[in-house]
């Protein structure tokens, strides 16, 4: 009788790693072929001997280590990226985890409000036929114009109302955020089966009865995924909002000042921070999804 094979942790992350350094690895190789390619024109015009006295590794080196480079190389990144967050303090706007602080706290206003926006609207279209025709084109509408143009005009409309701050950047990142949550949770009241919501009528159940004891938990295996992209559309829209404003902190204001001064290593470490708290947000909703629908499973 043959045992069956249960895999040990070290195995299993083995298993599951491997794939994702090998992605890792493919990455930073294309990464550095590619800041050897873009690279090498400007430092043999502007970096090495002009009397052509200078070999492949010193175009190499040449090109690993210009200080404005076309395309970083990823140790220039890295070592950018580390300086700004040990080298200065968390107060100080040099530090790159004080303009996560910032940009985060509007990405999240806004994923709450565009959250809970979503859901009013996808109960209301659930529940009346009239506001379905009415609103769903409008809605998907919305999403056609592009942020960037936006973004401006509701900068202005809110500053001319007395708002400032975090108050208009929440605002377009609740654009953003709203749109999948109202599309997927109108799908996700309407998956009950037919069968389901004529059991809770011979039960004389009410229409938020039903809505809070079927539609709901039905809906949240459609939620949380539509919630996971909100976060990184709220955290797109966020960034961009610091954009036309030319704002003092934030990732986006940090992708401003380096293009201002042709600082593409800034540029490049502020993007890979935006990814990291872009990871970092889908994680914790990927964990209280997980909380959630075991929960249930269990109730």
């Amino acid at each position: 009788m043959t045992k069956a094979f249960v895999a040990s942790p070290v195995a299993r992350w083995s298993l599951q790693g491997l794939p994702v350094l090998v992605i890792l690895l493919a990455v930073l190789l294309a990464w550095y072929l590619g800041a050897w390619l873009l690279n090498a024109p400007g430092a043999v015009e502007r970096v090495l001997p002009q009397d052509g006295t200078w070999r492949w590794q010193d175009l190499l080196m040449a090109t690993m280590e210009m200080q404005r480079p076309v395309l970083p190389a990823p140790h220039q990144v890295w070592l950018d990226f580390w300086s700004a967050i040990v080298d200065w303090p968390l107060d100080s706007p040099r530090n790159l985890l004080f303009h996560v602080a910032v940009t985060a706290e509007s990405t999240l206003w806004g994923f709450v409000m565009g959250t809970l926006l979503g859901l009013v609207l996808s109960v209301c279209i659930v529940h009346s036929r009239t506001l379905d025709r009415a609103l769903l084109p409008w809605i998907v509408a919305s999403q056609t114009v592009p942020v960037l143009a936006i973004a401006p005009i509701v900068l202005v409309i809110l500053g001319s109302l007395g708002f400032a701050g975090v108050a208009p950047k929440a605002v377009i990142a609740m654009y953003l955020c709203f749109f999948p949550v109202t599309v997927a949770m109108v799908q996700g009241l309407r998956s009950p089966q037919r069968i389901e919501t004529e059991m809770l009528h011979t039960y004389a159940a009410t229409r938020w009865q039903a809505l809070w004891l079927l539609r709901l938990p039905a809906a949240l295996p459609f939620l949380f995924p539509a919630l996971r992209v909100g976060i990184a559309a709220g955290l797109v829209g966020a960034m961009v909002a610091e954009l036309p404003t030319g704002a003092q902190a934030g990732l986006g204001a940090r992708l401003l000042t380096g293009s201002y001064y042709g600082n593409t290593v800034q540029i490049w470490s502020a993007l890979v921070m935006s990814a990291l708290l872009g990871l970092t947000l889908t994680t914790v909703v990927a964990g209280i999804e997980r909380l959630v629908l075991r929960h249930r499973s269990q109730a």
